[in-house]
């Protein structure tokens, strides 16, 4: 079950109670998800794991998502917005009274009025900071600042003591402003569950929760309505815009007998749909599924900065400390307040909050752009291993090619009749979902009495045996013949050929054409472009049709005749000749090859047509049906890496170099500020662009000159 943390607004602190939440027993993979604030747990957990949330930050509430009560953040940020505002007014009133009115040495009016300035500013921080140092939980950006600024009053910097809350606070308004917005655009890309399905019951209209709606029940939708689940067309034509699925704005014409999407817009036309399958089974409900739950799948940075964090702030305590002791006792003419305020610059500067906040956010804002092209992520580090890739291998029917096969010509041999051998084939392949048995039947055109068909079984990447009419019927390729010891002398037919064998005798073969997908090639030449250094086609058909595949491509190699189970070895052996810290992605729409899918460093299921196993076992789904989509994730996915490594670059340069102004007394807590704050803010903002792209070509498409199109900012 989902929950919400109310009340947690520190990334540290987040990471603290993960950690927290990891060490009880049943809750060892538990993350939390800063983005949008929320983690999975088991309901009988959640009292004990509030306890946990409780020592480690007090006042974050555990809520079930969805509950009511659960605060916007409009009126708490507005209100601190005003509060800091306030603060600043007496930050200059305190600044002019002593500075210029009265510049005595010392003014009780002037250190009135900037005292009420820093409890204002820094009101949060000294209470979260009081509570935390109660319980005995200290070390966190709250404890760095409450420390900074007690020892710039003590060494009489006051204004810069309320300068650093003033800033500190108005920093976190930005910075949670940034991060709610990436938020808001996230929940966007999830609100697109349709509100409700309209139900033909007896030629009347009832509207009812689409998950209330079963298979094989028929619902009806007007213009301008979301489709509410996956269905046949019965009645009706339109357009409908599937964009929110797809990523793709052009508007598809449907008609009676065309399969519709969950979470498509009606365009014009009045549809009748047959329900295919049910709401917790469609296209839309895998797609909220599976980019709520992305989070929980980091990538290896995003647990690297997670750990850093855990460790970083104590060594920085303990460097401050050792800056403000040491030099004075080894330092001649080195005295205590010189070396505590740069220890208390040193403090500032050294809150790690840019990375612990932009980098999960960066590779969040990456997933949902991704989402909204058509693409599922099913994490980070999927996303990270996507931005890695250097072999890419293909299956060929129904990835590469399209998968809709029809029967070209009818061969019939040794003294059997044409219509006899179609029928028996359709007959024997009667309860295949194969494509290829889908087309038999379909050139066969009449109905199949299944009383006829006994003994039916369908032998993995080779073909189907059945008795037909009390006679034995094998329909495959040359290899299961061959295994059968029946004999296939017969001349090589120009397509792709399926061999009938009646009563251990070769009745005559069937041949089939198929018809490789529009962007096939687009999607070869992206990848390319891009980088990949070896695109492979694997397929079970005879290696003649694979060549003329690949040829036409322009692949770097291919496999031909493969068992399921011998894609799955091909895979292992390009991925043990892989150079170091680069993957291979495995594409692929079928059940036989979920086993490779699940086997390469990341598998792709085409999702359109795609079957639920291989969906399964996939890392990335293709929702459209189209292999030029993974271009489109490589390059989101490499863009979010480039954006994570900028953040890592700015902030550390950034800190390292005022570390050292602060050490040398050369920077102050001013210029300490902008270290924490300023580099937060630019972190933050570096991170949310990655989720407000826009491409200038659709599709993935690579320009004349075959460079691929950069993203604009």
């Amino acid at each position: 079950m989902r929950y919400t943390l109310v009340g947690l607004d520190c990334p540290s602190c987040a990471a603290r109670i993960e950690h927290a939440l990891q060490q009880i027993k049943g809750l060892e993979h538990v993350t939390i998800n800063f983005t949008d604030l929320t983690l999975d747990l088991p309901p009988e957990r959640a009292e004990e794991a509030r306890q946990a949330i409780n020592r480690v930050k007090p006042g974050v509430k555990l809520v079930r998502t969805g509950s009511p009560g659960i605060p916007g953040e409009n009126g708490e940020n507005r209100r601190n917005l005003y509060l800091t505002g306030l603060a600043g007014a007496f930050l200059a009133a305190g600044i002019i009274f002593q500075e210029i009115l009265h510049p005595a040495p010392f003014s009780w009016t002037g250190y009135t009025i900037l005292l009420v300035a820093y409890l204002i500013a820094g009101r949060n921080v000294l209470l979260k900071a009081i509570k935390n140092l109660v319980r005995g939980k200290f070390l966190d950006e709250h404890f760095l600042m409450f420390v900074a600024t007690l020892g710039a009053i003590a060494i009489n910097q006051l204004p810069e003591a309320v300068a650093v809350m003033l800033f500190y606070s108005l920093g976190e308004y930005f910075q949670e402003k940034a991060v709610n917005r990436s938020r808001r655009s996230i929940a966007a890309l999830l609100d697109i569950r349709p509100p409700f399905a309209s139900l033909l019951v007896n030629g009347e209209i009832r509207q009812v929760q689409p998950e209330e709606v079963t298979a094989g029940q028929v619902v009806a939708v007007r213009p301008g309505e979301r489709i509410p689940l996956d269905g046949e067309v019965l009645e009706g034509e339109s357009l409908v815009d599937t964009a929110a699925l797809t990523g793709e704005p052009v508007p598809r014409r449907v008609e009676k007998g065309d399969e519709v999407l969950a979470g498509m817009i009606n365009g014009q036309g009045l549809l009748t749909i047959r329900v295919t399958r049910p709401f917790k089974d469609s296209s839309l409900a895998r797609i909220l599924e599976l980019v709520e739950n992305a989070a929980a799948r980091k990538a290896p940075v995003e647990k690297f900065i997670t750990t850093f964090a855990r460790y970083y702030t104590p060594a920085v305590v303990l460097a401050a400390l050792a800056l403000a002791i040491l030099p004075p006792l080894v330092v001649p003419g080195a005295t205590l307040s010189q070396w505590l305020y740069r220890a208390l610059v040193f403090l500032v500067i050294s809150c790690p909050c840019a990375l612990v906040i932009s980098i999960p956010l960066s590779y969040s804002c990456g997933i949902g752009r991704a989402s909204r092209e058509g693409i599922l992520v099913k994490g980070a580090s999927y996303l990270d291993a996507l931005a890695s890739l250097h072999t890419v291998v293909f299956d060929k029917t129904g990835t590469l090619t399209r998968g809709s096969f029809r029967v070209n010509r009818v061969k019939a041999l040794n003294g059997f009749q044409e219509e006899e051998v179609l029928a028996c084939a359709a007959a024997a392949g009667a309860y295949s979902t194969h494509p290829v048995a889908r087309s038999i039947r379909q050139a066969w055109g009449r109905e199949i009495p299944t009383d006829r068909v006994s003994n039916y079984r369908e032998i993995p990447g080779q073909g189907v045996a059945a008795r037909v009419a009390g006679k034995n019927v094998l329909v495959g390729g040359k290899r299961l013949l061959e295994q059968e010891g029946i004999p296939c002398h017969v001349p090589r037919p120009e397509e792709n050929t399926v061999f009938v064998a009646i009563n251990h005798t070769l009745a005559g073969y069937l041949e089939m054409g198929d018809e490789i997908r529009p962007d096939a090639r687009q999607a070869i030449a992206g990848l390319k472009a891009l980088g990949v250094k070896n695109v492979v086609m694997l397929s079970g058909d005879e290696k003649e049709t694979a060549r003329r595949v690949a040829e036409t491509l322009g692949l770097d190699d291919y496999h031909a005749r493969l068992l399921p189970e011998e894609k799955v070895h091909r895979v292992e052996e390009l991925r043990a000749g892989l150079p170091a810290r680069q993957k291979l992605a495995f594409v692929g729409d079928g059940i036989n090859d979920a086993p490779a899918i699940a086997r390469a460093d990341v598998g792709v299921a085409m999702g359109g047509l795609g079957s639920d196993a291989a969906i399964e076992a996939a890392d990335v789904v293709l929702i459209e049906d189209s292999p030029s989509r993974l271009a489109v994730a490589v390059e989101i996915a490499r863009h979010t890496r480039a954006i994570v490594k900028q953040n890592i670059v700015l902030t550390l340069a950034t800190k390292a170099f005022f570390l050292g102004l602060g050490a040398l007394g050369l920077a102050s807590i001013w210029e300490a500020v902008f270290a924490d704050v300023g580099v937060t803010l630019l972190a933050i903002f570096n991170a949310t662009r990655n989720g407000t792209l826009t491409r200038p070509a659709r599709q993935g498409a690579i320009p004349a000159g075959g460079r691929a199109t950069g993203f604009q900012a």
